[in-house]
């Protein structure tokens, strides 16, 4: 029993869940609220009293950020949960358990509250909630990034759910399967994933907000292929959903619509869509980090992209999706930065490129060594004397082609002579 529980029990009626409503302070509400679930009565009646004390203690244990009271009132109702139907137990399960999410910095709570539940679902024959709670772990392990633990739980996870047809329940499944394999980087496997979760989604009526995550994940997909077209399609989807149900997830569905936006050369729509109707309604420092990299991309400045990196680290550096493709973006930024500052020269210091481009000398050397092997401009780097040698683009000779080409018609007219001769033979 929780600390706040007494020895004493209340009637289960609705004027002890107005007196836990009406009490001052928060202590004293959710002591009320013990003492009502502590009253033995099993009526009809006493038990939808419960279950409503229930919901109000998990919301006052929840502003209070009172985890550990939230995992000990879960075990505490276990013999309440007996007298109850199996989808009443589910719902406050799942509820409860989402109440310990709200509260900050409970992760490694809430993998070990879902494994107490799984095993205690699992004793008790209760195959729908277990099922939905064994997602939830694995998602949460995902969270973690024990990557091999969460697909270890989901493999078998997704087998039973297929047996039973479990549609919505295999859309969240699948779904979460797609996150893990591309957070391994495996994205043959993370796209069939996101295939199969579609399809079972085509089968039945899904929420808006799942649909708004499938079209989120597809998005990312599309984006990692460098199908940037198409993955804003997919991202505008997923931002209209989210949107319309005031999901958090819309910020981030925006933000990468910006970054498709950047990455097909279209900066400049950047401060257009921010300052739509739908845009103004999420400016804050996601927004303004994707504006800082529009800015820079359009001006072609590597200073101002750098600053952005820095100003921003947390929307940028943090965010996997965003990073790794601001980190290909970079990199197109300084060849085209580089190819600029040294198509007046065909000898040049490396040191004079570097302090032009305001980066350290190995690092552009590194580059400029780079792009020669990559067929990006002809040059040579001579190392001994620090300079970079530029050759100039060798013209081809016209005289080649026509030459071959000559010879192939030669040859099509020997085929050609050689299939009359052979029908006048026969």
């Amino acid at each position: 029993m929780s600390s706040a529980m007494q020895p004493t029990y209340l009637p289960a009626t609705t004027d002890s869940i107005a007196q836990a409503l009406e009490a001052k302070d928060p202590s004293e509400s959710i002591s009320i609220l013990y003492q009502v679930l502590q009253n033995p009565s099993s009526s009809p009646e006493a038990l939808r009293i419960k279950e409503q004390a229930i919901s109000n203690l998990t919301e006052l244990l929840t502003q209070e950020k009172k985890a550990e009271e939230l995992r000990s009132l879960l075990t505490q109702l276990r013999p309440f949960f007996s007298l109850i139907p199996k989808a009443k137990t589910a719902k406050i399960v799942r509820g409860i358990i989402d109440a310990v999410a709200k509260i900050p910095d409970t992760s490694d709570l809430q993998i070990s509250l879902c494994k107490e539940m799984v095993e205690w679902t699992r004793a008790e024959k209760r195959t729908f909630l277990r099922q939905r709670v064994e997602a939830r772990l694995a998602a949460l392990l995902m969270e973690n990034k024990e990557y091999s633990e969460a697909l270890n739980l989901l493999s078998g996870l997704i087998k039973e759910v297929r047996r039973l047809d479990d549609k919505l329940l295999l859309v969240d499944i699948d779904l979460l399967e797609s996150k893990l394999h591309f957070s391994l980087r495996n994205l043959p496997k993370a796209k069939a994933a996101l295939t199969a979760a579609r399809t079972a989604a085509n089968a039945i009526y899904v929420p808006p907000a799942q649909q708004g995550t499938i079209d989120l994940q597809s998005g990312i997909l599309h984006a990692e292929e460098k199908d940037y077209k198409t993955a804003y399609s997919y991202f505008f989807e997923a931002f209209e959903a989210f949107n319309a149900l005031e999901d958090p997830r819309a910020v981030f569905s925006l933000k990468y619509m910006l970054l498709c936006k950047i990455m097909v050369n279209q900066a400049d729509d950047v401060a257009g869509i921010i300052s739509s109707k739908a845009g103004l309604h999420y400016v804050g420092p996601e927004l303004d980090a994707m504006k800082a990299v529009a800015d820079a991309y359009s001006k072609r400045s590597l200073k101002f992209f750098e600053t952005a990196l820095r100003d921003y680290r947390a929307q940028l550096e943090e965010d996997p999706i965003v990073h790794r493709h601001l980190s290909s973006l970079y990199d197109t930024l300084l060849e085209q930065n580089l190819c600029r500052l040294i198509e007046p020269y065909s000898r040049v210091e490396i040191a004079h490129i570097a302090e032009m481009i305001e980066l350290p000398v190995d690092h552009v050397e590194k580059k400029l060594s780079q792009m020669i092997l990559d067929k990006k401009f002809a040059g040579t780097l001579d190392q001994g004397a620090g300079c970079l040698i530029i050759f100039d683009d060798p013209k081809t000779d016209a005289i080649f082609p026509a030459t071959l080409e000559t010879i192939s018609n030669i040859g099509k007219v020997v085929d050609s002579l050689y299939m009359r001769s052979a029908r006048i033979m026969a």
